[in-house]
């Protein structure tokens, strides 16, 4: 394929199938070339360098999350909302959550997402540096779940890798977990109740369970803030 073929969408697309099927550790620009037909060379042409593909990538997965009408929902749906579509979203590109940490990554889809989420907590009466706070608290939240799939998907593809079946490893590793956990009789239970597909996972609902618990602070925090300072809560669903 001439270089005068390839787009930078295209470019970009196929490095997100990349990095979905091989990870932050396996994006090459000469593997991306082969999967595209062309020589790495046409690929810098259109990208620029490797850190700049990352970012650009990074950020068209941002453009997949879903933000609900905030003039048809309350802010607490329309904020649960959207965490779920995000989760979901570093569900499907788990090398996401490590670039996060190790590039420095900008674009417009984040800022959509960004400005989305600031109005979802002015709606609800936030305002200035409590917005923004409101609006941290739960992007920490999500980001924090999302690090346990994205550490099991590349934890498995590291013991494919060095040859090891992951099962085998995760049941083996289960087995001297019980042991060590003999004398102690509360997480002995809770070992005894897990399978080895669940032992990179979190508890069921642990991530509905804790949104909730998250939404529940804010709305007292709003409340108390409003005593405090004498407002009123804007009208509508809270």
């Amino acid at each position: 394929m001439r270089r005068d073929t390839l787009t930078q969408e295209r470019i970009v697309q196929t490095a997100i199938e990349l990095l979905d099927a091989e990870g932050l550790e396996g994006l090459s620009m000469r593997g991306l070339g082969e999967r595209l037909g062309s020589a790495a060379t046409a690929v810098y042409w259109h990208v620029k360098s490797k850190d700049n593909l990352v970012m650009l990538a990074s950020d068209e997965v941002w453009h997949e999350i879903e933000l609900p009408d905030l003039d048809a929902h309350d802010w607490r749906t329309a904020g649960a909302m959207t965490a779920r579509g995000m989760f979901s979203m570093l569900s499907r590109h788990p090398w996401l959550v490590q670039a996060l940490g190790s590039h420095l990554l900008r674009g417009p889809g984040k800022a959509r997402y960004d400005d989305y989420s600031l109005a979802v907590y002015e709606k609800a009466g936030f305002a200035g540096g409590e917005a923004d706070r409101a609006m941290a608290v739960v992007f920490m939240f999500v980001l924090g779940n999302a690090i346990g799939e994205s550490a099991a998907v590349s934890l498995r593809r590291r013991l494919r890798e060095e040859g090891s079946n992951p099962d085998d490893v995760f049941r083996e590793t289960m087995a001297d977990q019980m042991k060590m956990a003999q004398d102690f009789p509360r997480l002995r239970a809770r070992l005894a109740s897990v399978t080895d597909a669940d032992y990179l996972t979190a508890p069921d609902q642990s991530f509905v369970c804790g949104l909730e618990v998250i939404f529940d602070g804010l709305e007292k925090r709003l409340n108390d803030l409003t005593r405090l300072n004498g407002h009123k809560r804007p009208e509508g669903p809270a």
